[in-house]
């Protein structure tokens, strides 16, 4: 019963957030949530923590059993006689078993050198994925905006609808009283027929496009939904805050981690070390029978001289590091391009809709102008549809650079990371 309330409480709670109004951030938000690849990110950290686990586990001491029977050809013998004492040599068969305790002493630091080098490279790998992420952001942008343009154009058209059904009774009251043509209606009916067409190709691109949007953020939208118009203060910082720098730094760190990894392989590797054993013989070898043993001690091991193989490993890092940097330059290059490339767009779609705005009030004079003459009778239906399109174009024109002003600016915080 109470699985049922569960249940149901999460699926109102899914359709009550289906009906909410839907900012651009939210998408954002939902994005960074629900997208599978953010999922990446827990499961580098899960991994890189049984890593480390894994590596530090080389501090512990390692304990191995060894067991092994041997037939040999031939042992070793006194080569000569003594005198009133008897040695015999060791059987052919020989038996042993061993546990051998080894502890690290000391490496030069090399165990915690390796856990930098893997916290680094997860640190790398994190942020790879919060990038791949970030990228889908202008995606994001393309289907929120497309939605709002089509919203408007849904709006134009009611309007558009309501004018024409006001216009067609005035004109149907004319057919009636003999003023107008017996056709002059059709022609206006044809046109609202065709603004219904109109309708239901825009609802149709809607509903794929919310759907589509859906999908990538991992959310359900109902097509109910109110889509809010963001805006978008002028900000003045020219600083580029993109992820992509960040990763850059990052990937730096990890080489300076595996350059001192490196630094640290020929270092002195001191080990002590405890066996204990059973066998035939012990080491006593002319003790021809089981007994126990024991030995400890430590052992070091250096590598005094690699013929360089170090160094060349390390110039070889060092050059991951110069190809990261000219990477880096790269981007800001085509960071700074794009934005230069932006900022002329909004500019210019700036431009445009004070131009829409004089193109509209002047196409609304005209419209009046041939409502009074239709009226009247001066003019045909068809010459009246002729300029209401054309202010519905005008109108139409302006609703899509005002979106695609938004989009611009949206696009522009996108590509600078703001």
């Amino acid at each position: 019963m109470k699985k049922t309330h569960f249940l149901l409480f999460l699926f109102l709670s899914t359709t009550l957030f289906s009906q909410e109004k839907l900012s651009l951030e939210t998408c954002y938000s939902l994005l960074n949530k629900n997208y599978p690849l953010a999922n990446k990110t827990t499961l580098l950290a899960k991994q890189n923590e049984l890593d480390l686990a894994s590596i530090a586990t080389k501090k512990l001491p390692k304990i191995e059993f060894g067991a092994q029977t041997t037939y040999q050809s031939d042992v070793t013998q006194m080569p000569i006689a003594i005198p009133n004492a008897t040695v015999e040599p060791p059987n052919k068969d020989q038996y042993k078993a061993t546990l051998s305790v080894n502890q690290l002493i000391y490496n030069g630091g090399l165990i915690d050198a390796t856990l930098k080098v893997s916290e680094a490279n997860l640190k790398a790998q994190q942020k790879q994925v919060e990038v791949n992420l970030y990228q889908l952001k202008k995606q994001v942008n393309s289907y929120f905006f497309s939605i709002l343009l089509l919203n408007d154009k849904l709006q134009l058209l009611e309007a558009k609808e309501t004018l024409l059904n006001a216009k067609l009774k005035e004109v149907q009251a004319g057919i009636k009283f003999g003023v107008l043509l017996p056709t002059s209606d059709s022609v206006l009916e044809a046109e609202l027929l065709t603004v219904k067409q109109q309708f239901e190709d825009i609802n149709v691109t809607k509903n794929s496009l919310i759907e589509s949007l859906s999908q990538l953020i991992g959310a359900p939208i109902s097509t109910e939904s109110t889509f809010e118009k963001p805006t978008f203060l002028t900000v003045n910082d020219k600083n580029i805050k993109r992820p992509e720098l960040d990763l850059f730094h990052l990937k730096k760190e990890a080489i300076k981690t595996s350059e001192n990894l490196i630094l640290k392989q020929n270092a002195p590797n001191l080990v002590g070390f405890a066996t204990g054993g059973y066998g035939n013989p012990g080491l006593n070898m002319l003790d021809n029978s089981f007994q126990t043993f024991y030995q400890v001690g430590i052992k070091l091991n250096w590598t005094v001289f690699d013929w360089n193989s170090n160094k060349k490993q390390r110039e070889s890092i060092l050059i991951n590091n110069d190809i990261i940097n000219t990477e880096q330059e790269v981007f800001q290059l085509n960071i700074t391009i794009e934005l230069l490339q932006k900022q002329t767009e909004i500019n210019k779609l700036s431009s445009l809709i004070k131009l829409d705005e004089e193109i509209i009030e002047l196409r609304k004079k005209i419209v009046a102008s041939a409502a009074s003459q239709l009226k009247n009778g001066v003019i045909t239906s068809s010459a009246y549809i002729t300029e209401i399109t054309n202010l519905f174009e005008a109108e139409n024109s302006m609703s899509a650079h005002k979106i695609e002003l938004l989009l611009a600016k949206a696009n522009y915080k996108t590509i600078k990371g703001i």
